[in-house]
């Protein structure tokens, strides 16, 4: 009866281990997120860039308005068609990092041009760099989307915007209440500028380098076999690579390759009238567009050329049209149209009211009508860019989204390039800020996209 005294020793089961960590993923997405976004906001920290045209025309330099326009501001649109392409690729080889690390140096040396160079040569380089930060611009909206899962990208994309935009909005309010309130310098104001911008490249060196990027490094395929891409798995079917041998010849090898794949599949899908409605509107706008921005800091300075530089109201203008630039951008998320009904009506309307703008611009004599046209210009315009990256979107795969975002960007580059070449620059007819705005009136208008009377 001992055996019955004794207890009976259960056997020890192991102690339950916590989940795999859904709350310190969690935790860990949350940092990321807030450091992307700290980053995305002290990257667009430069209070002196609304001031750059006035200081360049200003007792500083001391340039003259034909240099500014004909000689130095060329250079950005010539140098930016140069590098777009190559820094696409790299941002993707590169796995976005080195090159964000890119734009931050860009921008220093930028600013230290500013600062220091005194010919048009040093400002021609100084345009360089700078187009070296616009063509770098895309490795921040692609490096987000590497580190998270795609369940995330809207909150993603979302938070990256507002970040950016509430930089470039601080920025411009920091700047005009520099010169407006503090009485500061532009020179003083570009040294701000400079430290904000160290600071930012310190922040971009303890960015995570992503392990996968959207083209050359892509995920690991399982047992040695090819991991199909998006546009296998959105279009089976009996042409798909399983069973073929591919190996032979090198045109089989070419023809294999992820982005010739990608090109065949972009030729199948201009066949679709809205895909193509929307980026021929995304060509011809944004070329108008950058065109516009470049030099319409040259336009207010010809309109009132004062001498007082607190009555410089440039940081309080693009604070405005960033502001209603985001406020139409959120908009635009809610409005619920049949846009195969009515969207080249809506795009008409809103390319000939941007061309009234812009008209408005050209004519008046009134600095305040420029400041407000030019703010009513960049709304219109950011109301419409989230309408169309949607219905482009909507119709293509992430990969096939991202290559016709590039193929838009690089024609409006090169249309914008070919005009500044015969319009702008001193090699071509050279001409003043006032007639340049007369092309931009014409280019939105001349979109096949746009109903003519």
């Amino acid at each position: 009866m001992a055996s019955s005294s004794q207890k009976v020793e259960k056997p020890v089961s192991p102690e339950p281990q916590p989940e795999p960590g859904p709350g310190r993923e969690l935790q860990s997405w949350r940092c990321l997120v807030f450091y992307l976004c700290f980053y995305g906001f002290m990257a667009q920290m430069r209070p002196g860039e609304s001031f750059v045209t006035p200081y360049l025309l200003g007792p500083a330099k001391n340039f003259t308005k034909e240099q500014v326009t004909n000689e130095i501001t060329p250079v950005l649109s010539y140098s930016y068609l140069a590098v777009l392409v190559p820094t696409f690729l790299l941002t993707d080889y590169l796995r976005y990092k080195p090159v964000l690390l890119l734009q931050g140096l860009s921008y220093i040396s930028v600013w230290l041009l500013l600062l220091f160079g005194h010919s048009v040569l040093h400002m021609q380089f100084m345009e360089f760099f700078y187009s070296l930060t616009m063509a770098a611009r895309i490795a921040y909206s692609s490096y987000i989307f590497s580190l998270v899962r795609p369940a995330q990208y809207q909150r993603m994309a979302g938070y990256s915007r507002s970040a950016v935009l509430l930089g470039v909005f601080t920025s411009s309010v920091l700047g005009q209440l520099l010169v407006t309130v503090g009485k500061v310098s532009f020179t003083t104001l570009n040294y701000i500028s400079l430290a904000f911008l160290t600071f930012s490249l310190i922040l971009a060196m303890f960015l995570k380098r992503p392990k996968r990027s959207l083209f050359f490094n892509r995920s690991e395929p399982a047992h040695g076999e090819a991991s199909p891409s998006e546009l296998d798995k959105m279009h089976p079917g009996p042409g798909q690579p399983t069973g073929r041998k591919l190996r032979g010849t090198l045109l089989a090898g070419w023809r294999d390759w992820v982005l010739v794949r990608m090109l065949r599949e972009l030729r199948a899908s201009l066949r679709l009238p809205q895909l193509r409605l929307w980026c021929l509107w995304w060509v011809f706008n944004s070329a108008g567009y950058y065109l516009i921005v470049f030099y319409v800091h040259i336009l207010w300075n010809v309109v009132d050329p004062t001498k007082d530089t607190t009555k410089v109201y440039n940081g309080g203008v693009d604070a405005a049209s960033t502001l209603l630039g985001a406020i139409t951008s959120f908009a635009a998320g809610f409005v619920k149209i049949q846009w195969a009904l009515w969207a080249k009506l809506i795009i008409g309307g809103v390319t000939a009211v941007q061309a009234g703008l812009i008209f408005l611009m050209y004519s008046t004599s009134s600095i305040w009508l420029c400041y407000v046209a030019f703010v009513l210009f960049r709304g219109f315009y950011q109301f419409l860019v989230p309408i169309a990256i949607f219905q482009i979107a909507s119709s293509l795969s992430k990969e096939l989204c991202a290559l016709v975002f590039g193929i838009n960007t690089f024609l409006a580059t090169v249309l914008k390039t070919i005009i500044t070449l015969i319009v702008s620059d001193k090699r071509g007819l050279g001409l003043q800020v006032h007639y340049q705005l007369q092309g931009a009136v014409a280019l939105p208008l001349s979109c096949p996209a746009v109903p003519h009377a």
